[in-house]
């Protein structure tokens, strides 16, 4: 009896190796790094199989950590078109899938008219005449007259390209739904004419900011990489490869403040593509030093929460230097910042800002990292919520209270002592 040849790990590889535009993960480092983009091995590792298994690629992680950059780095390293769907709330297949140029359909009508009455006019009755113009449906339901959006683009399209499906958990779960089989069989479905499938299997990204879970159906589908914020030297490297025109000693110096503020409890921490973004304004003023000061007028760049711009211009004395003295200024009502309060205050509005306050309790909910408003909108979803709609006044607006009236003591008895008669 024979035994089972079972190919070995290299011999697998080698089977694939010839399918894909890398030879090795060290070459997708290599390739993307020659674009700008900076990926360490984990990441170039998902690159590779992506390229090599025909499989889509899912990227979650905080916003600005360079997701939809990685698309458009990798259709430039591959030669490839770069395809984009942008995914929003409200958004149905028409915008993602195909639609029926209608104007187009009708515009032909109207040239074809003496051609449609020539197709009638010897019919006997109207049930007749209608069968006949049924049956040139497939005229006008056909390719010529189907406009491709995204998704059926990078299916139909002779060119391999990059298909990046971006944000999709802004999407509504419809749309998901929809994308299965595009994402498991390369195909899709339109009814009036067939199945289209892929013969240039298109690379597939998606990415999503976590706003909400994805179904497992999608998922599966995928392969899956959580893209976190950098570390500090991988970080170091992608602001260098920018060339923001800072010099590299500030520029360290300017990653570690950065990941200072990202250790704080802001509502959005700075992204990577804000860290070079404060590079080159910070190049651009001409700073040769970094202080508290300049950092301070230039921190916006990459905070965009009032709060969190408070809670940053509190700290950045201490992450420029940790044994600076921070003078306490004011009283900072409403600056977030968590020094105590000993309740010895002048104010006109009684214990407003003190930590234990109900009131200042209510400040820090607004800090709860909430960003995109989801918690807000649960916390909305209360009984009671839709006041007078069931049982009420119109237009949803609640009834006011009754007011109680008064009776006297001989209304009283005259009501329930017994003297009043039934009308008859």
């Amino acid at each position: 009896m024979s035994e089972a040849v079972v190919p070995t790990v290299t011999e697998a590889a080698d089977a694939v190796a010839s399918t894909g535009p890398f030879e090795s993960v060290d070459q997708v480092i290599e390739t993307l790094r020659e674009q700008g983009y900076i990926a360490d091995t984990r990441l170039a590792t998902t690159v590779f199989l992506l390229t090599r298994l025909d499989k889509p690629l899912l990227l979650e992680g905080p916003a600005g950590v360079g997701k939809t950059e990685l698309a458009k780095m990798l259709a430039v390293a591959t030669g490839r078109r770069l395809l984009r769907l942008q995914c929003y709330e409200g958004q149905d297949e028409t915008k993602a899938l195909y639609e029926w140029d209608y104007g187009k359909q009708l515009m032909y009508t109207q040239i074809l008219r003496e051609k449609i009455g020539q197709l009638v006019e010897d019919a006997p009755d109207l049930a007749s005449a209608v069968d006949r113009i049924g049956s040139q449906e497939s005229v006008f339901f056909s390719e010529r007259f189907l406009a491709p959006r995204p998704l059926l683009e990078a299916i139909r399209s002779e060119q391999p390209v990059v298909l990046l499906i971006d944000e999709v958990d802004r999407a509504d779960e419809a749309l998901e739904a929809v994308l299965l089989e595009t994402l498991g069989e390369f195909q899709i479905s339109v009814p009036e004419i067939g199945t289209f499938v892929a013969e240039q299997r298109p690379y597939v990204l998606l990415t999503s900011n976590n706003t909400r879970d994805l179904a497992a159906a999608l998922k599966r589908r995928c392969l899956h990489l959580f893209l976190d914020y950098p570390s500090a030297s991988r970080e170091l490297e992608i602001v260098r490869s920018k060339k923001t025109g800072l010099s590299d000693q500030l520029a360290e110096e300017l990653v570690n403040v950065v990941r200072g503020l990202r250790e704080l409890e802001l509502r959005k921490s700075p992204s990577i593509s804000e860290t070079i973004d404060w590079a080159r304004t910070l190049a651009v003023l001409g700073v040769d030093e970094l202080n508290s000061q300049i950092l301070s007028d230039t921190v916006s760049v990459v905070v965009k929460y009032d709060k969190d711009v408070k809670k940053a211009l509190d700290a950045l004395p201490r992450l420029v230097d940790p044994n600076a003295v921070v003078t306490e200024h004011g009283h900072g009502h409403g600056h977030g910042h968590g020094h105590g309060h000993d309740g010895d205050h002048d104010h006109d509005e009684p214990a407003a800002r003190t930590p234990s306050t109900p009131a200042a309790r209510v400040d820090d909910e607004h800090d709860d990292g909430d960003v995109d408003g989801r918690a807000k909108r649960a916390a909305k979803d209360q009984a009671g919520r839709h006041g007078g709609i069931y049982g009420g006044l119109p237009g949803g607006v609640a009834p006011p209270p009754s007011a109680i009236r008064k009776v006297s003591p001989g209304q009283g008895t005259r009501s329930f002592g017994g003297s009043r008669k039934r009308p008859v």
